[in-house]
């Protein structure tokens, strides 16, 4: 095992910051629990959502200053436990107070975002009997409702990555894989593939829903735009693949000979 891998620094880093605020802890232990006895005497008893409130007014997370973002991976490592427990409740309150104590990690808002969208829904069908037993109807309010949620945290996200393809993408693959809306999932595939960081396969994935709504037409102008954007130099960009689509449409639109593509 290698360890200068970046994941072994991250978690020697979370173990010696653990470590030190333990010996803190007990350092300070005699003269802290008298003060802290007093102290609590007249303060009500702290829970998630006091400290839900002074996160949102950014108390706690100037606070931990620099630890932020070691709170925050270990706070998700729990939130992990939560989601194996299925803890529906609880789980939402962990993906918040995560994102908020560090929301410059994309990786947090699209991982919660796919436990709220994609799991959840999972459990709460299981909950009330199971995909046998649930009518389509249920079955697709669940889906819709549990999407919502996650559509409300990748907001949130895009205003701290207002340019991230990625969560773009997020959105247009719950509507296209967990609601089978091909007609909503294609303008957030575009607008991720007119993001600074977009993959190449987010236009090719736009262009093939057009087709699947039947907008024959829009999807051959959009593949030969696209086409004559993309680097002649990169295998990522599948140039070849993409002609062989302007051909296939062409065939579909009865495009005359002398008005082919020609790249």
């Amino acid at each position: 095992m290698k360890f200068d891998h970046p994941i072994i620094l991250r978690l020697r880093a979370v173990l010696l910051a653990i470590a030190f605020l333990v010996l803190v802890g007990l350092l300070i232990r005699p003269i802290e629990s008298p003060a802290w006895q007093r102290v609590r005497t007249g303060q009500p008893e702290l829970n998630l959502d006091a400290m839900e409130g002074a996160l949102g007014q950014g108390v706690i997370v100037g606070m931990l200053g620099g630890f932020r973002s070691i709170m925050a991976d270990f706070l998700w490592i729990q939130t992990n436990s939560v989601w194996e427990n299925r803890e529906r409740a609880k789980l939402n309150s962990m993906i918040r107070l995560v994102t908020s104590i560090d929301p410059r990690p994309e990786f947090f808002w699209i991982n919660g975002a796919r436990m709220i969208a994609y799991d959840v829904p999972n459990w709460r069908i299981e909950e009330e009997g199971g995909y046998q037993e649930v009518s389509e109807r249920r079955q697709h309010e669940i889906n819709l409702e549990q999407a919502e949620q996650a559509f409300i945290l990748i907001q949130r996200a895009l205003e701290f990555h207002p340019d991230s393809a990625r969560l773009y993408l997020e959105i247009g693959q719950i509507y296209m894989i967990r609601l089978d809306d091909p007609a909503k999932a294609a303008p957030w595939f575009l607008r991720a593939s007119q993001q600074p960081d977009a993959p190449y396969f987010a236009a090719r994935i736009y262009a093939q829903l057009l087709r699947r709504l039947d907008k024959q037409a829009e999807a051959y102008d959009f593949l030969k735009g696209l086409f004559s954007r993309l680097p002649d130099d990169d295998p990522y960009a599948r140039k070849g693949i993409i002609l062989e689509r302007i051909r296939e449409l062409e065939e579909v639109l009865d495009v005359a000979p002398s008005g082919t593509f020609r790249p």
